[in-house]
């Protein structure tokens, strides 16, 4: 086994690890990191770290090498984590366009073959009335608003 990492704080670093911990708007998972480095600076062993995290031991070495390479920043992830869309906002914003001006009602099902025909974007037909649900929009009664809206004014 290698030797352990002992991290060393400053008295600003410990207050801004706690700030981070106990902030709203920060990710969990830098939370969690920032409770790593003070739990380290405690004292505590990497295996008593990651047991009483529910981490793996080289997650919890990992952490702290992160933080003494960048610091503050390596607590937080790196850009461009996580899955991309498979639409754009012009994507909906022509979907919306046709629910508002075509006579035909679609449901979801014929939206999701309508994105992929004509603008080569396949999402399922859950995934798209998720989305535009979301937005406002209802699939099959848009277009019945937008004459009951129409009958009214």
């Amino acid at each position: 086994m290698g030797c352990r990492l002992k991290v060393f704080l400053t008295k600003e670093e410990k207050l801004t690890l706690e700030e981070l911990r106990k902030a709203k708007d920060v990710p969990q998972r830098t939370k969690d990191r920032a409770q790593v480095l003070l739990l380290n600076t405690r004292g505590l062993k990497n295996e008593q770290i990651a047991k009483g995290l529910n981490w793996a031991i080289s997650t919890v070495r990992q952490t702290l090498h992160r933080w003494e390479k960048m610091g503050l920043a390596g607590l937080w992830d790196a850009p461009g984590r996580g899955g991309k869309p498979r639409y754009s906002e012009s994507d909906l914003v022509y979907l919306e366009n046709c629910l508002a001006q075509e006579s035909e009602t679609y449901n979801s099902k014929q939206l999701a073959k309508k994105l992929a025909s004509e603008r080569q974007v396949n999402l399922s037909a859950d995934r798209l009335r998720r989305v535009l649900k979301k937005r406002g929009k209802r699939c099959g009664s848009v277009h019945t608003q937008t004459q009951e809206q129409q009958r009214i004014s």
